[in-house]
Parts: C-alpha cells; structure tokens; sequence
C-alpha cells in the first residue's frame, strides 16, 4: 500500500468514526522526514516515529462556508514543504432519474437533492501528491462497515485535478514591456 493510500485511508477512517453531517476539510500532506526536521515538537506530538516515512496529514483552518468548496481551492496555493493534500468532502448525490426535477436555483436545488426520497450521502476524501499520484475513498451513508468502503486513484477525477491544481507552481505575472522614453534631451 503507498503512503498516499494509507493517509487517504486513515483520514477516511477517523472520519467515520466523528460520524455524518460535518463541513469539509482539508489537509496538507507532509512527509514525516521532512516534518521532524522542521518541526521536531509537532512530530513528537503527532507520536511519528523517528525512523518510519509516513506522510503526516496536518488539518487546515475551516473553508469558508459561504464559498464553494471549488471555489475556495482555486484560492489556495502550498509551499514547497508541503508533498500533497487531502480533502474530506460530503455530498448528496441523487439517481440520474432524479436529476429532470432539479430547479436551476441553486439553494432550490440543495432542498430539492436533501429532500428526495432516492438521495444518497456520500463521504469522498480524496488526496493528492506533487508527483500526480492520487487515491480516493468513498463511503455512501447507508453502508457504515469500513470494508464496504470503496477506494482507488481515479473515483472523483474532478476533485482530484481541483486538488492537484493547488499544488501547481503559481505562474509569475509577465514583466510589462519597458515603456520608450519619449522625454526630449536638452
């Protein structure tokens, strides 16, 4: 098992044990090496063992809940200490059938898919490395035993490429053309 699947695994695993109906959040991954250097008191916190690779994941401040979760990654960018990052997500996804009756409002839509009688709950924690490895884990509400929690690199693509976005090097603004010196000599 790779690190990343073991991180994503765990987190999803702490998760269920909290229990349903929390706001999302997010983690940057750090590998522990790197971690204990840096921060030797916090990986001793963290009980990181001075001889295991791991990747620590260290919970961020809250999103804002005004914004949408999309919306609120393409604002985030991470240093260069940080390998990766995780986001633990909850959403009510509704059968295909369902989807004729959505209103275009989008807090109509929110009551219409809380509402319906077909909904389904689904946590997604979805982690993200530098090096473009991904995992993801996924437990529907109705199916609270941890093995019928599914799990693999490609199950929320989306997700996964906003996450990978957020790792991606900020592209540094073009330097503005030097303006002509139109000032006369003398």
């Amino acid at each position: 098992m790779s690190l990343l699947e073991e991180v994503v695994l765990d987190l999803e695993r702490h998760t269920a044990q909290e229990g349903w109906d929390r706001p999302p959040r997010l983690y940057a991954l750090v590998r522990s090496g790197e971690l204990r250097q840096a921060e030797p008191e916090l990986a001793d916190q963290l009980g990181l063992a001075p001889d295991a690779e791991t990747l620590a994941a260290l919970e961020q401040p809250a999103l804002p809940e005004q914004a949408a979760v999309e919306d609120a990654l393409a604002t985030i960018a991470w240093p260069d200490a940080v390998a990766g990052c995780a986001l633990v997500l909850e959403r009510v996804v509704l059968p295909p059938d369902a989807e004729d009756g959505i209103p275009e409002d989008e807090s109509e839509a929110a009551a219409y898919a809380a509402e319906h009688p077909s909904r389904e709950d689904v946590r997604m924690i979805v982690g993200v490395l530098r090096d473009g490895t991904r995992h993801s884990a996924l437990r529907l509400r109705r199916h609270e035993a941890d093995d019928e929690v599914l799990a693999g690199p490609e199950l929320v693509p989306a997700l996964a490429e906003a996450l990978a976005a957020t790792l991606e090097p900020d592209e540094p603004e073009p330097a503005a053309a030097a303006e002509p010196d139109t000032g006369s000599a003398g």
